[in-house]
């Protein structure tokens, strides 16, 4: 008999067993450890936009004149998240019309407007309209029984709950706080472990819509985010057999990756390649899933 042997036979019966029990009562599966608190939509966007304004706030003269994306400096950037604010306004006020509005034609004229104005009038601008949708939000009704808001708000070719919209908006300030850090040479930022849960867990609730308009084969996936405000997701993907989407019977994958790397790659700041994800299962059928995750950013 082998020592490996021995050591097998001496353990003490059911330890196994007992040992797995102790584990799942000091965590349950699927849970971050730590444990991560639980806050509300309201407060993640307002930890994004006073993050966001911080940045502001420490900028340059010259850095409000530098290119951070698609052409527009940091200040037609600001101009241009003043935008989408005013749309969210529009939304939460029920405007048919903001519904289809494309996220970057339907703001452009905002971010254009900054041209020749004060860093300090736009920063202020911005502001007032992120504490305005903070403001509306917190003054829409909640239904007790269901836990929270209920009612959904269509922007921008989206149509969300109102709490997902606010993290969706929490997500996007978090993206372009990034690409003006890039644009001036500051070092990245990373969300709160609270916030970065609920942007993670968002982005992997919404991969069947993304996985739709990509027209993936169906595929169950696991989905594991490691570090502080990650957490462990299934998600079936695709339409099945009798229009079900993923179901018994499906090909599943396993993705292990880093949170933060996951929502930047939501947010279409790095490819599936950069995210370099631990992958079990079928690997194309992973990178198809990662690379739909990436089409999630409205820019």
């Amino acid at each position: 008999m082998s020592t490996a042997d021995r050591d097998q036979a001496a353990l003490p019966m059911g330890l196994r067993e007992r040992v797995m029990a102790a584990s799942l009562l000091a965590r349950g599966v699927g849970r971050p450890v730590p444990d991560v608190p639980e806050i509300s939509a309201d407060d993640v966007l307002a930890r994004a936009a006073d993050a966001f304004y911080g940045l502001l706030g420490a900028l340059s003269g010259d850095g409000w004149k530098t290119e951070a994306l698609r052409g527009l400096d940091v200040q037609g950037l600001v101009g241009h998240l003043i935008g989408v604010e005013h749309d969210t306004h529009r939304a939460l006020a029920g405007d048919p019309a903001v519904a289809g509005a494309e996220h970057i034609a339907s703001t452009q004229d905002s971010a254009v407007r900054q041209a020749g104005r004060s860093p300090a009038l736009t920063r202020d601008e911005w502001r007032r309209a992120a504490d305005r949708t903070l403001e509306l939000a917190r003054a829409a009704d909640r239904d007790p029984a269901a836990g929270g808001r209920t009612a959904r708000l269509a922007m921008h070719g989206i149509v969300l709950p109102l709490d997902d919209l606010l993290v969706v908006r929490a997500f996007e300030l978090w993206v372009h706080d990034n690409d003006i850090r890039r644009a001036v040479g500051l070092p990245p930022s990373v969300p709160d472990p609270p916030v970065l849960h609920l942007m993670s867990g968002l982005a992997a609730r919404m991969l069947p819509y993304a996985a739709a308009r990509m027209g993936l084969h169906p595929v169950d996936v696991h989905l594991v985010l490691t570090g502080p405000g990650g957490g462990t997701w299934d998600v079936a993907l695709g339409q099945g057999a009798g229009g079900q989407a993923g179901g018994a019977g499906q090909k599943g994958v396993a993705i292990v990756t880093d949170a933060v790397g996951f929502c930047l790659l939501a947010g279409n700041r790095v490819t599936p390649a950069e995210l370099g994800p631990h992958i079990t299962g079928d690997q194309s059928r992973a990178v198809s899933v990662l690379a739909a995750a990436s089409t999630l950013a409205l820019d």
